[in-house]
């Protein structure tokens, strides 16, 4: 479960603070944890401050905590403030940009190249997926891997959002995939020819975070005819 810790304090040193923060930065490179932070300056008095600093979980943020920079960094900014910073911990139990990020990242996960990343930081392990060309509905994470996988098998995939809209627990993604078919699809032997497809993507998140459901629209059709699979059915 995603975790946010609130950092609340007052300082008339923002100017040093900030830089502080931009050597912790610095220094934890490539070990930090966090994924997202955000300071805010109270409109009626201008010494309070509040950061707000997103990790992938808890456990992820004491693993940040632990860092032997992170509690160097944390004695000299509280020697900045003018009094003792508060920190509030919070388990982030609905957050709809969040939602859209996550999307987002499941169709940069499928466009890397070499061996497929571990998906079971996206979807639930009770994943139900519904795909128009498909007669029966994918059920499970590991099915849905294989899926995913079947479709990477036959081409090399880039996909491009154009759009996102949210609304509760759904994204609505609007995307692009530019592909090079380089193996096997659906019995078609590696063409190598350069094809293109739109589609649209609505995934339901659960309250983990998780995709726990998926339902897909994309021109199949217009796909195969680029691969030259329907030419045989034309008069």
């Amino acid at each position: 479960m995603t975790f946010v810790q609130l950092i609340d304090c007052k300082t008339s040193q923002f100017d040093e603070m900030n830089r502080l923060m931009d050597t912790w930065v610095e220094q934890t490179k490539g070990k930090r944890t966090a994924t997202h932070s955000v300071i805010g300056k109270d409109r009626s008095d201008g010494s309070h401050f509040v950061e707000i600093v997103e990790f992938p979980s808890y456990e992820e943020a004491m693993r940040n905590s632990g860092l032997p920079e992170t509690e160097r960094i944390f004695q000299e900014m509280v020697a900045l403030c003018d009094e003792i910073p508060t920190f509030t911990d919070l388990d982030v139990v609905r957050d709809e940009q969040l939602y859209a990020g996550t999307a987002r990242r499941f169709f940069e996960t499928v466009s890397t190249r070499g061996e497929l990343p571990p998906l079971d930081d996206l979807f639930a392990e009770n994943y139900h997926d519904h795909d128009s060309a498909h007669e029966q509905d994918v059920l499970g994470m590991d099915a849905m891997r294989r899926e995913v996988e079947m479709w990477r098998g036959g081409f090399d995939m880039d996909f491009g959002v154009e759009d996102q809209i949210c609304q509760g627990d759904r994204v609505c993604t609007r995307w692009n995939l530019r592909a090079t078919h380089k193996g096997e699809f659906l019995g078609i032997t590696a063409t190598g020819k350069e094809v293109t497809m739109a589609g649209t993507t609505i995934f339901r998140f659960g309250e983990h975070g998780k995709i726990v459901e998926g339902w897909w629209q994309y021109d199949r059709l217009g796909l195969m005819g680029q691969l030259g699979a329907l030419e045989g059915l034309e008069r």
